[in-house]
C-alpha cells in the first residue's frame, strides 16, 4: 500500500524531474556555473510563497530540500514556521548528509529518517590516497603535487572514481563542519570540491584517467 508503481504517468514525471507538484530546492549556480556554498533565505521565501498555491495535478505537493544542511541560518529561521505549520497537503523532505548543521529548532520539527546506513565504507587505502592528495593541495607545492599525480595516474577508471568520490566526501565534511585539519580556508575547500566534481564528471564519461590527473596537477593548487 502507498508504494509507487513506477510506471504510471505521475511516477514517470517524478522520475524525470518534471512533475509540477514535486519540486527540488538546492544550492543555486553562480555566474560561472558553480554551485553556491549555501541555500539562501530568498529561496526559502520563494518556497513559502509557492506552498500556499494549490497543486497542479496531484492531491498533494512535495518540496525536496536537497542538501538542506547547506541552508544558512537566516534561511533555516525562515523555514521554521513553514515546517511547524505547513499548508494542508504540503510535505517537505529535508535531505542532509550532516544533520548537525541544521538548527535544533529545525530538527525538532522534523521526523528523522537515517538512510544509507548499510552503504559500504570507502576502502581505507582509498581514504589514505584521498587524504594524501588533499594534504598536497593544502601545502601549495606545485612540483610535489605534479609528482604525486604523475605517480598515481596509472590507476584504472573504477579506482580513480572511488578516489575522487572519497576526496569529495572529505571536502564536504570540512565544509559542513566549518573547520579543517588542513591549512585551507572555506573558500579554498569549496573551490577544490568543485574541481573534484568536474573531475568526477569527466571520469564518468570515460575521460582518460591520465588526462583527469593532469587537470588535477595543474588546477588543484588553491590560489
Amino acid at each position: 500500500e502507498n508504494v509507487p508503481c513506477g510506471a504510471c504517468r505521475a511516477c514517470r514525471k517524478v522520475r524525470e524531474g518534471i512533475h509540477p507538484d514535486v519540486m527540488t530546492v538546492g544550492r543555486l549556480a553562480d555566474d560561472k556555473g558553480k554551485k553556491k556554498r549555501e541555500i539562501g533565505v530568498d529561496q526559502i521565501r520563494a518556497v513559502i510563497a509557492d506552498s500556499v498555491v494549490l497543486p497542479n495535478e496531484a492531491e498533494r505537493k512535495v518540496y525536496i530540500l536537497d542538501e538542506a544542511d547547506a541552508m544558512n541560518v537566516p534561511a533555516q529561521n525562515a523555514a521554521l514556521k513553514l515546517l511547524e505549520e505547513p499548508p494542508r497537503g504540503v510535505y517537505f523532505l529535508l535531505c542532509a548528509s550532516n544533520a548537525e548543521q541544521l538548527l535544533e529548532t529545525v530538527r525538532s520539527r522534523c521526523a528523522e529518517i537515517v538512510c544509507g546506513a548499510g552503504e559500504e565504507e570507502p576502502d581505507p587505502e582509498t581514504v589514505k590516497l584521498a587524504s594524501a592528495f588533499l594534504r598536497r593541495c593544502a601545502e601549495k607545492d606545485e612540483a610535489q603535487l605534479f609528482r604525486w599525480c604523475a605517480a598515481n595516474e596509472g590507476m584504472d577508471n573504477a579506482a580513480a572514481v572511488a578516489f575522487v568520490e572519497c576526496a569529495i566526501g572529505l571536502l564536504t565534511d570540512m565544509l559542513c563542519k566549518r573547520r579543517s585539519a588542513l591549512s585551507m580556508s572555506d573558500r579554498e575547500v569549496y573551490d577544490l570540491e568543485q574541481l573534484m566534481e568536474t573531475a568526477l564528471g569527466m571520469l564518468r564519461v570515460n575521460t582518460g584517467v591520465k588526462q583527469v590527473f593532469g587537470l588535477l596537477a595543474v588546477a588543484a593548487i588553491c590560489e
